[in-house]
C-alpha cells in the first residue's frame, strides 16, 4: 500500500491527505471515477492542484489505495464483530448484521469496489478472489470441527458472499433509511435459509401433518372437558370459509 502513496509525517500533512481522500470518495460516489478529475478532487479538498502529487502519482493510484482501504475496513469490521462467536452459524448471523449496519454508514464502498470492474478488471478479480480465500479459511475451521455438511467450500464461500452482497445492496443502498429492527428481521430470514434450506421435504410435510392432527385432537379433547354440549362446523363448511 505504501508504494501507492507517499504517507505524510506531520499532523498537517495527514489532515491534508484525509481531505483529499474524503473528497475523492465523495466525487467517485457522486460522479464515478472516469468523470472525476484531479482538479475537482483538490478543489473540493481545499488544496492546491499540485498538492495532490505530493501524495499520489496519479488518479489510478489514488483509486487503488481507496479500494485497498475499503477492503481493510470491511475485513477489520467483520473480524472484530465475530471474534467472540463460538460457532460458524453464530459468526454468519453476527457477521451479516455487522455488514448491513456497516453498509448503511458507508454506502460509497459499493461504488468504490464495483467500479473496479470498469477501471481495471484485475483489481476487481483480485478483490473478490482474495476475500473468498479469507472466507474459506473460516469455513475450513468450521468443517474440521464438524459444523458443516460435506460441501465444496469455494462454492459455499461465493454463495454466502453473494447473498450478503445483495442483501447489503437492498437494505443498505437501495433503502438508505433501513432501521435496526429491519436489519434484525433480514438477518433472521437469512438464517432460516441456513438452518432449514429453502425446499420443503416430503418427510417434513408428513411430520407437519401428523403434528397438525395431534394438535386438532388435543383441541377437541380440551373442548370436551370445557363444555357440556358441543357444536362444531362440518368439514365442508370449514373449507368454504
Amino acid at each position: 500500500m505504501e508504494t501507492l502513496i507517499n504517507l505524510p509525517r506531520t499532523k498537517r500533512g495527514k489532515n491534508t491527505l484525509n481531505n483529499i481522500l474524503s473528497a475523492a470518495v465523495q466525487l467517485f460516489y457522486e460522479k464515478g471515477y472516469h468523470n472525476t478529475s484531479i482538479n475537482e478532487i483538490t478543489s473540493l479538498a481545499g488544496v492546491a492542484a499540485g498538492t495532490f502529487y505530493v501524495y499520489f502519482d496519479g488518479k489510478y493510484n489514488l483509486y487503488k489505495y481507496l479500494l485497498l482501504k475499503c477492503s481493510h475496513m470491511i475485513r477489520k469490521t467483520l473480524s472484530k464483530a465475530i471474534k467472540d462467536c463460538k460457532t460458524r452459524k453464530e459468526a454468519e448471523r453476527v457477521g451479516l448484521k455487522a455488514w448491513l449496519e456497516f453498509v448503511l454508514q458507508n454506502q460509497y464502498m459499493y461504488h468504490i469496489i464495483w467500479e473496479s470492474l470498469y477501471i481495471d478488471r484485475e483489481l476487481f478479480n483480485e478483490y473478490y478472489i482474495s476475500f473468498a480465500k479469507s472466507y474459506m479459511k473460516g469455513l475450513s475451521v468450521a468443517e474440521k470441527s464438524g459444523e458443516l455438511i460435506d460441501i465444496d467450500l469455494e462454492v459455499l464461500a461465493y454463495t454466502l458472499m453473494g447473498a450478503t452482497n445483495f442483501l447489503g445492496l437492498r437494505w443498505g443502498l437501495f433503502d438508505e433509511n433501513t432501521t435496526h429492527a429491519e436489519v434484525d428481521r433480514v438477518v433472521d430470514e437469512f438464517m432460516k435459509i441456513l438452518d432449514r434450506g429453502i425446499f420443503v421435504s416430503k418427510e417434513l410435510q408428513e411430520q407437519e401433518a401428523i403434528n397438525d392432527s395431534k394438535s386438532i385432537e388435543k383441541e377437541r379433547s380440551t373442548m370436551s372437558t370445557r363444555f357440556r354440549f358441543q357444536m362444531q362446523l362440518d368439514e365442508y363448511e370449514s373449507e368454504e370459509e
